[in-house]
């Protein structure tokens, strides 16, 4: 049976391409699908604003009429200008375990990255670093975090097969909040606030958190703008993020510190929607938005969704402040685990806090790289 590979274009082949994770890991008690109507606007120009200084393409590989593969390519101009190195991005893969299949998909969107003069290509990466980032290569028995990604076993093999090597890894832990963590914080959050001043604001709705979500990103963009694959979110990014997100978010587990009524700092965990999204099946209706909002409202595990703290106060402890309101907030209703998603595997400052729990690096997602 022969394989022929089409460029996405039809309302179908969208819909093609966003339900193949569906077929792929339908047996598996671990992935957690996304919600369909937000994949299929990641890749449409007309809902993704990342598109207008991107260039990109998606394919999709049919073994006679079924779908056996998918993959995206892109090239993010911001981030070939911070860079300096012309760099073509792979994303979104998926396919069955079929070297003629991975091969083909990844054939067609290196050509494709080369004829725009690319001479590296890495990935899985999306359009920024709240997209869709790495592969997972370690951890595939764990329970999928939201913030997170999953991925079979086998791909792997076939990128080693391929050439690619490695750039640098995401690893993941899952903490448990005990008195060590506990004690440390309560002393070392009061110490840095009479040091330095620092003041944190919390918050119980939704809307009190609205003022704060462009200085946010604001902190977000200085925070994060040395570190690999991250470009600057502009307003229609902000504006795009804010609605994907927001109403995934417990205000609960929001917190904001301040220095002199300005904002230094955020912090931002999520109640963990794995189950909840699992029931949900890759749709908010009928049942998939009770589903979520219930597992919002009685967390039984909380996923370290972000943290940004701007440059000249990195060293000053902030993160100590942050992290002592989850713990509280943690404490008042009963959670005791949280799972910290990805965390770049030379970032040592942030790896050596969690010595203060009970921990296990559990997960691990890799970014790939060629030279073509």
């Amino acid at each position: 049976m022969s394989l022929t590979i089409e460029v996405v274009r039809s309302k179908k082949q969208k819909k093609e391409f966003v339900n193949l994770p569906f077929e792929i890991y339908k047996n598996s008690p671990v992935w957690v699908p996304s919600i369909k109507a937000d994949e299929i606007k990641a890749i449409d120009p007309a809902h993704n604003p990342a598109m207008e200084y991107s260039e990109s393409e998606y394919w999709l590989v049919y073994r006679d009429k079924n779908v056996v593969g998918r993959i995206g390519a892109i090239v993010n101009s911001k981030y070939n200008e911070k860079t300096g190195k012309k760099f073509g991005r792979f994303s979104r893969i998926e396919f069955i375990d079929d070297k003629e299949v991975f091969l083909l998909l990844m054939d067609t969107a290196i050509e494709w990255i080369k004829e725009r003069g690319m001479e590296h290509v890495h990935g899985p990466l999306g359009y920024s670093n709240l997209d869709t980032q790495g592969m997972l290569i370690e951890g595939f028995e764990y329970l999928q975090p939201v913030t997170s990604v999953h991925h079979m076993p086998y791909y792997k093999s076939h990128f080693d097969a391929y050439g690619f090597e490695k750039e640098i890894d995401w690893i993941e832990f899952r903490l448990t909040l005990g008195g060590t963590a506990n004690e440390k914080g309560e002393r070392g959050s009061e110490i840095i606030k009479k040091r330095y001043g620092f003041v944190v604001e919390k918050f119980t709705k939704n809307k009190q958190m609205l003022p704060y979500v462009t200085p946010i990103f604001d902190v977000l963009n200085e925070a994060f703008k040395k570190l690999p694959y991250v470009t600057p979110f502009n307003e229609k990014m902000v504006d795009l993020y804010k609605k994907k997100y927001f109403k995934l978010i417990n205000p609960k587990f929001v917190f904001v510190a301040k220095k002199e009524g300005k904002l230094i700092g955020f912090m931002i965990a999520v109640p963990s929607l794995s189950e909840a999204m699992q029931k949900a099946n890759g749709s908010l209706y009928p049942f998939g938005f009770y589903h979520i909002l219930n597992a919002m409202k009685k967390p039984k595990v909380l996923e370290f969704f972000i943290i940004g703290v701007m440059p000249e106060f990195d060293r000053s402890g902030v993160a100590v402040i942050l992290f002592n309101e989850i713990h509280k907030e943690m404490r008042k209703q009963g959670i005791k685990t949280m799972e910290t998603g990805g965390i770049f595997e030379t970032n040592h400052n942030v790896i050596s806090n969690w010595k203060n729990y009970e921990h296990i690096q559990h997960r691990r997602r890799r970014c790939f790289i060629k030279d073509i």
